[in-house]
This record gives C-alpha cells, structure tokens and sequence, in this order.
C-alpha cells in the first residue's frame, strides 16, 4: 500500500481552518462554563434547599446523558419546542458549555469545601465581609484544587469538540471527513488528524503541569 502523505502537505490551509474552529469553539465554551460553572458551585453550597437540588439535578442530568444526545437535543429538540432557529456553531457551543459547566461546578465545590474553615473564620475575625472573604481567601486556596480538573476539562473540550462534526460544524474531524471523501485518502488524512489533536492536547497538559508544579511548591 503506498502512502500519499503530500494529499495532507497540500491541504494544510484547508485543515488549519479547521485547527481555528476546533480552538475557537473549545476556547468559547471553557470560558463561559468557568463563569457557569462558579455559579453552580455557589447554588449547590447554599442554603436554600430547592436550589440545593436544582443545582444537583442540572449536574446530575448532564453528567449521566451523552454527550452527543445532548447535542441533538439542544439543536433538534429545542428548536421545535420554542419554535426558533439555532445554528450548528450556537448548538455545539451550547451543548458544551452546559456539559463542561456541571463537570466544573462540582470541581469548584470540591474546592471551596476545601478550604479549611479556620481560614474563613479568621478573615471574618479581621472585618472582611462574604463577598471579599471569598474573592481574597477562598478563590486562591481552591483555585490551587481545581486547576488539574480545569486543564484536563479543557483538553477533554478540545476532542469533544469533534462531536460538533456530526452537524456540519467545520472543525477539524469535518474538515478531515470532507477532505477524505473528496481524495479517498482516509488513512494518510485521520492519522494526521491525530497526530494534530496530540500536538494540541499534549502541550497544553505539560504546560499545565508545570504551572500546577509551581503553584505547589509556592504553596
């Protein structure tokens, strides 16, 4: 079997522009479910017991649920019960930030509690109030928790990503199908692919590691 790996070298543009909208929509949708996903922690630690469950229940429905049933259903379902039109780009988006936002809303919850209770104690002692007692004493203590969970939830982003294939988002994995039903080269194009998705996943996670490295011997 020979191999035509220069069908890849001359589409390199064409497959770039996939790289953009695979890191675009990964990038949109970790920053939106960090927000959503503080927001949850925060439901899910109060008080009040009906927002107690609604909080769980959101976490709970979108862990055990595929991912890819998710998807249909934001762009299929959604649409034809409120009666209006969402694009294959606004349903991905959504559909991961709401899976990546209840997978952050417990790591964030696992790292406030975390906090040892002493510290907030004594932060109220010294006069700061809930909000600054949060911000200035346990966001930097749990953000030392939750940084591994993040990065491995960004990489997990970046391949769930492909998913957005299945409605003709043009990322990457799409960019590869169409360019392999077009040269019949299917062997030379996905392992390229593979090797693409590597090199951005694997970087990320040293870099990461270090960082996390650090932070632990500063701590």
């Amino acid at each position: 079997m020979d191999f035509r790996f220069d069908i890849v070298w001359n589409n390199l543009g064409f497959l770039a522009e996939g790289i953009q909208m695979t890191m675009l929509l990964s990038a949109l949708a970790l920053g939106l479910s960090v927000v959503i996903g503080i927001v949850i922690a925060l439901v899910r630690l109060s008080p009040i017991g009906p927002l107690r469950f609604l909080a769980a229940s959101y976490v709970e429905v979108l862990r055990d649920t595929p991912v890819l049933v998710q998807l249909f259903w934001v762009y299929y379902v959604v649409p034809a019960l409120l009666d209006i039109s969402i694009s294959a780009f606004s349903a991905a988006l959504v559909c991961l930030t709401l899976h990546s936002s209840a997978f952050l809303g417990e790591v964030y919850r696992a790292g406030i509690q975390s906090v040892p209770r002493g510290h907030v104690e004594a932060a109220q002692v010294l006069g700061l109030g809930p909000v600054h007692t949060f911000v200035r004493i346990v966001l930097p203590q749990a953000f030392r928790t939750v940084l591994p969970p993040m990065v491995n939830n960004f990489v997990d982003l970046i391949k769930m990503s492909s998913l957005a294939s299945i409605l003709a988002v043009a990322e990457i994995t799409r960019k590869a199908t169409e360019l392999s039903a077009s040269t019949f080269r299917p062997i030379e194009i996905f392992t390229t692919i593979a090797v693409m998705y590597f090199l951005i996943c694997w970087p990320l996670s040293m870099v990461f590691r270090a960082l996390e490295n650090h932070m632990r011997r500063g701590r």
